[in-house]
């Protein structure tokens, strides 16, 4: 009956799980092996570091062409009007501030203590870089060779400056614009492909992890767990609260009880763009903001918003350089700080998104990719909590936008019982 009708087959009970319960079921047997095979699992490290590898293979090319994608789609051949570039800027800041929240959770809870994998000597860190030498440096001499040696801060600067140029050719930028569109679908589909083999991989790394470290290597992650989901709370209660007073002089209490749907789907769903049609309703009907703003700014901020992705990309790469001794310095966090929020133009708003940008934050920052095994387990938990974070922020700007333009229906946004006729299919 599960297969309505056609012969049944053992591995499609295995196949048509969903990718983050293969994720999690591969970690827990990993830890098994790594429990019961202690020598035996360290050789299965290499089946790791191929998955690593692999992964690292598609961080350049694929933050190159998503980031000039991304930018031309929401240029599309013309200058951007008042209210996309309000939009475009409140998203980039708060996404800064998610960023930064999460880099405070992960200082000052530090999951990672305990978890004892370093020492670990980054790769081409021979000493650490001034600020005045990072700046000096943001721009590449050779773009190609920033490329090849992995340089991610410089690469998103060259495909944003390059994005920007061929949006103002006009007619004649149109086909390569049309090429790095294509090849950007191509990379996003690599990577699912990739992303495919995420339960064999963190599997492997598991079972080598756990055979060298111990179990104990495991308890930090519900540290991790808790520095983001109380991370989350404080942007979400605390800064779009001051946010809403500050800016717009309204009561964020009837923001919130307006969005319940909207966080409830975006939980459970785990993706931006799967919630865009409520976030809508609950924009226009509960809280009386005008079509007009709705169909403009909540669709980039499925785009470009990703305040609880950057919030935990900031837990995360904390635990993996407490994890491995790794101390991290004011450059290192500029570093994370301008990856997340630069990175956050070009990428989907689809579960996984995270995990795939953390392999870009580590990379940038010189840690080792291994710790991505450790936080693709939980990685479903904690992409419940960023993605309703994110919806939560598309929302917020598109309030503080209609406010600024007079555009908010005050009577609708202060009426308790404004939109409770709406029905939600996707609840």
């Amino acid at each position: 009956m599960l297969f309505h009708g056609e012969a049944f087959k053992p591995w499609q009970i295995w196949t048509r799980r969903p990718l983050w319960l293969k994720t999690l079921i591969g970690m827990l047997l990993g830890v098994t092996l790594g429990v019961g095979f202690k020598e035996q699992a360290l050789l299965l490290k290499p089946i790791g570091v191929l998955f690593v590898n692999t992964i690292q293979m598609l961080m350049v090319p694929l933050i190159f062409c998503s980031v000039i994608a991304g930018l031309t789609a929401l240029l599309k051949g013309k200058k951007l009007d008042a209210i996309s570039s309000k939009a475009i800027g409140l998203y980039l800041g708060s996404t800064a501030i998610a960023i930064c929240i999460g880099l405070m959770m992960g200082w000052l809870l530090e999951p990672g203590m305990g978890a004892d994998m370093g020492p670990y000597e980054r790769v081409g860190m021979v000493q650490q870089p001034t600020l005045g030498t990072v700046l000096s440096q943001l721009v590449p001499s050779n773009p190609i060779q920033a490329m090849v040696d992995g340089k991610i801060l410089q690469v998103l600067v060259f495909a944003l400056a390059l994005a920007v140029a061929l949006n103002a050719s006009g007619r004649r930028g149109r086909p390569a614009i049309r090429f790095f569109t294509s090849l950007s679908e191509g990379m996003f589909k690599l990577t699912q492909m990739v992303m495919a083999l995420a339960p064999y991989g963190v599997c492997a790394l598991m079972a080598w992890m756990i055979g060298k470290y111990g179990i104990d290597l495991l308890l930090p992650l519900f540290k991790v767990i808790g520095a983001v989901y109380l991370g989350c709370l404080l942007h979400v209660l605390g800064v779009y609260s001051a946010l809403l007073i500050l800016l717009a002089r309204l009561n964020p209490l009837h923001y919130f009880k307006s969005i319940v749907d909207a966080q409830a789907v975006a939980f459970t769903s785990s993706s931006s763009s799967s919630t865009l049609p409520i976030s809508l309703a609950c924009a226009e009907k509960r809280l009386g903001v005008s079509s007009a703003i709705t169909a403009k700014v909540l669709p980039i901020g499925a785009t470009i918003n990703m305040d609880g992705t950057a919030l935990y990309q900031g837990v995360t790469a904390l635990f993996v350089a407490q994890a491995f001794g790794v101390d991290l310095h004011v450059v290192d966090y500029l570093t994370i700080i301008s990856i997340a929020t630069l990175a956050s133009i070009g990428t989907a708003g689809t579960p996984g998104t995270g995990l795939m940008l953390l392999t870009l934050t580590l990379t940038a920052v010189g840690l080792p990719l291994e710790g991505v095994a450790l936080i693709a387990g939980i990685d479903r938990i904690l992409d419940m909590a960023r993605t309703a974070v994110n919806v939560s922020g598309d929302i917020l700007v598109s309030v503080l936008i209609a406010r600024s333009e007079n555009e908010l229906d005050m009577a609708t946004y202060h009426d308790e019982h404004a939109g409770e006729d709406i029905d939600f299919p996707l609840r």
